[in-house]
């Protein structure tokens, strides 16, 4: 489980902008901030961002959709009706879209502009998490988290990353608001545009995927869903290829051509029976890496409800199976509960 050689460059080069800086152990694998410190902190605010990077992560996650202005702003989804008070404002803007083909009833970051969103404030969309933080925090702006990663870089003296995701590339680029663009000028205007810039681009399709490689030198992830699924991009153009097609060792080998990596939902690499017992390890891991790319799997929590009765209630042991699979890192909710889960398995 080295460190890949694009990211350690990425890390030397940024370490020689900020005195001081540390570098992860070369064998580390590295943590990513799911939505920041979700399991703590009302997802995808600049506080999220912030408790994950001082419990260990080291790259934040925000992921990206577009205001009517065309500004890049941090939400898991365009409704944003679960994890805002958009309601109570601006009751009279409910809107029925078709989003990837699904009928979606709610509020969307594309009917407003980035001064109204600017009004909300963050709430926490499950229930069973702490609600004491609802109200306190606004929707951040993809420059803010940039600008945010690298003051924390500074203050921590560790090089702390950004992992953006753009959402829904196909539906927003069918309104006139692509993703893209915006998001590679935010990069370059942050001098975060180069091959060994600590950043990482993922998507759950792969057009916007390969157009992003003709337009930036960084790093590209090839996300993964349930394996009868289907990019929406596929669906669009008629491709009929799942995602477990895409795991098949032979579209990895050509997926090599524009990602470096792949960002699988978890179950692909360990899957579960019907039972929810876990089935042995697949091949995906060590296919990917047969191909060249990094395997960043996706997401880790500690709650019970989301852990297999084999770990014994432990989130931990189910990080150290992973790190025992060689993923190059992982997404997690507890940043703290994966630092230190990297750790025993790194003195093991």
């Amino acid at each position: 489980m080295r460190i890949p050689s694009a990211l350690l460059a990425a890390l030397i080069l940024f370490a020689s902008f900020t005195e001081d800086i540390a570098l992860p152990a070369a064998k580390s694998p590295i943590i990513i901030g799911h939505r920041g410190a979700c399991g703590y902190r009302p997802e995808h605010t600049l506080a999220s961002y912030e408790l994950a990077v001082e419990l260990g992560a080291d790259f934040i996650e925000p992921d990206l959709v577009s205001t009517s202005d065309g500004v890049l702003v941090a939400r898991h989804e365009n409704e944003i009706s679960g994890t805002t008070d958009v309601a109570v404002k601006f009751p009279e803007r409910k809107a029925m879209k078709t989003i990837d083909g699904q009928p979606v009833e709610g509020w969307f970051t594309e009917d407003f502009t980035l001064a109204e969103l600017k009004t909300l404030r963050a709430r926490e969309r499950l229930e069973f998490r702490d609600q004491s933080f609802n109200g306190k925090f606004e929707i951040p702006t993809f420059r803010e988290i940039i600008a945010l990663a690298k003051r924390k870089s500074a203050e921590t003296g560790r090089v702390i990353g950004i992992y953006p995701e753009t959402k829904h590339p196909t539906y927003f680029r069918s309104i006139g608001l692509n993703l893209e663009e915006p998001l590679v000028r935010e990069l370059k205007d942050a001098g975060w545009d180069k091959a060994d810039s600590p950043v990482f681009i993922q998507s759950f399709e792969v057009a916007n995927l390969k157009d992003l490689k003709k337009m930036i030198d960084v790093p590209l992830i090839q996300l993964f869903e349930e394996p009868d699924m289907r990019p929406y991009d596929f669906v669009v153009s008629g491709d009929p290829r799942t995602y477990a097609d895409l795991c098949k060792p032979s579209e990895l080998k050509g997926m090599a051509a524009y990602a470096a990596g792949i960002g699988p939902w978890k179950r692909l690499i360990v899957g579960e029976t019907p039972d929810k017992s876990l089935k042995a390890p697949s091949t995906l891991v060590r296919d990917a890496h047969a191909a060249g790319l990094l395997v960043h799997p996706y997401t880790f929590r500690n709650e019970a409800r989301f852990l297999a009765a084999e770990y014994g209630g432990d989130p931990r042991a189910e990080y150290i199976q992973f790190f025992e699979l060689g993923v190059d890192g992982l997404f997690s909710d507890f940043s703290d509960t994966s630092f230190a889960s990297r750790e025993k398995f790194l003195k093991r």
